[in-house]
């Protein structure tokens, strides 16, 4: 468990604050002598200010069952393509594509997280040629689809390391230790 700092007095999770509560002895960038990185692999998310931020805030679970259960269906879908023959299983592969692509592109909308800025643009335009495929009939990279779609995974996390280790956080953001702009300034 890390031990955040905050500034605008509001507690995290209230859906105004991206930012956790103050504790006596740490520094705006540290906590109780580690990096702030938003707690257990995650970017802090940015201020719901908006209703549509607070209704996909509601509905993008960042972790827990809800996480694993859409992540799971988008595996069962991935298999459910394997038995089925071109152009259904690129419509299919199109589908989980999209699924994936979707919750990783509102996950960096919502919090910036390092590698949903390549999994998610990635993941949509991977999903949008297989839609094509599919409407051609057939695979043009020989059914390599998915390998595609673990291999633009692999990029994202990759990036993410890479960001992790030269910024010391997991956010991709304009301020100093994972703050968005607005708290950074302050």
């Amino acid at each position: 468990m890390t031990i955040d700092t905050f500034t605008s007095g509001r507690p995290a999770g209230d859906g105004r604050s991206a930012e956790a509560p103050a504790t006596a002895g740490t520094s705006r960038d540290r906590a109780c002598c580690v990096p702030r990185v938003g707690g257990a692999g995650r970017a802090p998310r940015l201020p719901a200010d908006t209703a549509v931020k607070r209704g996909v805030d509601r509905f993008l679970p960042r972790w827990g069952w809800p996480a694993v259960a859409y992540f799971a269906a988008v595996a069962g879908l991935f298999g459910l393509a394997q038995h089925l023959p071109a152009p259904a299983y690129l419509a299919v592969d199109a589908a989980a594509f999209a699924a994936g692509g979707i919750w990783c592109a509102l996950n960096f909308w919502r919090g910036r997280q390092a590698h949903c800025l390549l999994t998610g643009s990635g993941w949509l335009l991977l999903a949008l040629f297989a839609a094509a495929e599919a409407g051609v009939g057939h695979s043009l990279i020989s059914g390599d689809e998915q390998l595609v779609f673990l291999a633009i995974l692999a990029i994202g996390l990759g990036f993410e390391a890479f960001w992790y280790l030269t910024h010391r956080t997991n956010a991709v953001t304009n301020g100093p230790a994972g703050q968005p702009r607005s708290a950074a300034g302050r």
